[in-house]
């Protein structure tokens, strides 16, 4: 089902834009948890994602064990979209045919379509803006140090 309406803004831009409604800041926004082992099955490109991302997702708060193939599938999905991008680049998105007429290249197709998969895997992991402002952690998982985060949640309470 899809969501209607405006997308939300993040969290971290309301506060910095000066949001006083409290009712409209995620208070609950993930901040840490524990990460999964990067599987070894990944193509290389996609083990480097795992790292570059990984690690983010975990202070964030919401990498955790149980999405390993999930996240798996995000990396992987990455690597493919990034080899067929890089082949349009080096070479073009279309070729001759014997006969004379220009066909678009299979590396168009495939880029697009794991572009979209990719995308659909951004936004559960909150990895475009106004999917981490829809994100909420588990609060009695979550520590903080952060004195806004202190500060929002003293003036709930």
């Amino acid at each position: 089902m899809a969501v209607r309406g405006r997308k939300p803004k993040p969290t971290g831009l309301k506060i910095l834009e000066g949001e006083t409604d409290k009712r409209r800041i995620n208070t609950a926004e993930p901040k840490s948890a524990g990460a999964p082992v990067c599987p070894e099955w990944l193509e290389e490109e996609a083990k480097e994602e795992w790292n570059r991302i990984g690690d983010t997702l975990e202070k964030m708060g919401i990498l955790t064990d149980i999405d390993t193939a999930a996240f798996a599938g995000y990396c992987q999905t990455y690597a493919r979209w990034k080899e067929a991008e890089e082949y349009l680049t080096n070479h073009g998105s279309t070729i001759e045919t014997k006969s004379g007429y220009v066909q678009q290249v299979p590396q168009v197709s495939i880029a697009q379509t794991n572009l979209k998969v990719m995308l659909k895997f951004c936004e559960q992991f909150g990895l475009t803006p106004s999917a981490r402002s829809r994100i909420v952690a588990d609060k009695s998982v979550e520590e903080t140090t952060d004195d806004m985060e202190m500060l929002l949640r003293d003036d709930e309470e």
